[in-house]
């Protein structure tokens, strides 16, 4: 059976030599087969990316927002934490100026004498007013001794002899890399050294405390308190008096850490204070104090 073909002439311009190529019918089939093959595959190739670049711009979009919400969400935290920190400082300035002028006392009234109930002070009011007056009577020796002793309530003894490696602030987190606020100092200390008391209080906490690890709180009165986190064992419990300087703990590395080191944290009215305001100017103690009892 002979096969249907199509003829293409080729003509030489300089000789005039004529030149038929043959070419059958399923050759040319094959060839245009093959370039609507590769015209679906280019249309595919572009498309696929058309899309990803679309993606990657979402992408970068998102990506962008993301770092933008992060900054300001930054800022509004350390906002806060300076407002905290000033109403701390507002807090303690009231105290001490009512301590001051005596104005500790609250002199309320009321228009109608019916509406002021009982006019027999409870147990609490008669402590309270027993402890002002008192207070007033003090003389000037008493005064200076008192006040004198209340400086030892202020966390001025460093808790371990140690280097600050993470400033309270703003930092990066040692596991995740986030960003955060770190609401304390951490001081380096290996598992096993003495942990001291910054300043005389009562111990209101020694337990584990989550992300803290074994932990130790002391409430040094005036609504100031310190946290000492991460720690190996405990030398106090809850409810005991302790002395500047005096051991509490060992440190150690329980909780959220990535080493062993020392939380230590100042808390002003419950809000984080920078620690740093109280023991800049004090040295660090090497050694446990010997003249208290462990």
């Amino acid at each position: 059976m002979k096969q249907h073909y199509f003829v293409v002439v080729l003509a030489h311009s300089l000789h005039g030599r004529l030149r038929r190529i043959h070419v059958p019918h399923h050759a040319l089939y094959v060839v245009l087969g093959l370039a609507l093959l590769g015209s679906v595959s280019l249309f595919g190739a572009v498309s696929s990316y058309m899309r990803m670049a679309w993606k990657v711009a979402n992408y970068n979009n998102l990506r962008s927002e993301v770092d933008t919400l992060r900054n300001q969400y930054k800022e509004l935290q350390r906002q806060n934490v300076e407002k905290q920190e000033q109403l701390a400082s507002l807090q303690v300035m009231a105290s001490e100026v009512s301590l001051a002028l005596g104005l500790k006392r609250r002199l309320e009234g009321a228009d109608d004498i019916s509406a002021e109930g009982a006019l027999i002070p409870t147990y609490s009011e008669s402590i309270e007013e027993y402890n002002f007056l008192k207070a007033a009577t003090l003389s000037r020796g008493q005064r200076l001794y008192a006040r004198a002793y209340q400086k030892n309530i202020v966390p001025t003894v460093w808790p371990v002899n140690g280097q600050i490696v993470s400033h309270f602030g703003d930092r990066s987190d040692p596991l995740n890399g986030e960003g955060g606020f770190h609401t304390g100092v951490d001081l380096s200390a290996h598992t096993g050294t003495p942990v001291l008391s910054a300043a005389d209080g009562i111990v209101t906490a020694a337990q584990y405390a989550g992300r803290y690890g074994k932990a130790i709180v002391v409430d040094h009165g005036n609504g100031m308190t310190t946290l000492y986190a991460h720690l190996s064992n405990f030398e106090v419990i809850p409810g005991e008096e302790v002395r500047r300087g005096q051991l509490i703990a060992h440190s150690g590395a329980t909780g959220r850490v990535s080493g062993p080191h020392l939380h230590f944290e100042v808390r002003q009215g419950g809000s984080p204070v920078n620690p740093s305001r109280y023991l800049s100017h004090s040295a660090m103690m090497t050694q446990v104090r010997p003249d208290l009892p462990f």
